[in-house]
């Protein structure tokens, strides 16, 4: 199916504040992240992956933190993380919407 409704997309729950709405093809995912923790008093824990991401701030303001630099972003703001390299975010509003892209797609999300 092209076609992907929020209203028919059911949210995977990660954690009482953190949920996500997932679409793929074979070599690229998008995912819609809805984080309800704001404002936070740390960042998240930094990570990495394998995957070429981009990310949309579609809603909402944050910290991005991209190894040891820090940036403030806003709703329209976008981001890109190499692969390999640690990165975190720390929300600064109540509610944050980001939307993620990644190449190639995340395995270990899927079901």
């Amino acid at each position: 199916m092209p076609v992907y409704s929020e209203s028919e997309m059911k949210p995977e729950k990660m954690s009482p504040v953190f949920e996500r709405r997932i679409v793929h093809l074979e070599k690229i995912m998008t995912v819609v992240c809805d984080f309800t923790n704001g404002p936070a008093a740390e960042p998240d824990k930094p990570h990495s992956h394998p995957h070429e991401q981009i990310t949309y701030v579609a809603e909402g303001e944050l910290y991005f933190f991209l190894g040891d630099e820090k940036h403030r972003l806003t709703k329209g703001d976008l981001f890109s993380v190499p692969p390999g390299v640690p990165h975190c975010i720390q929300n600064i509003s109540g509610f944050v919407r980001l939307i993620d892209s990644f190449s190639p797609i995340r395995e270990d999300f899927l079901k």
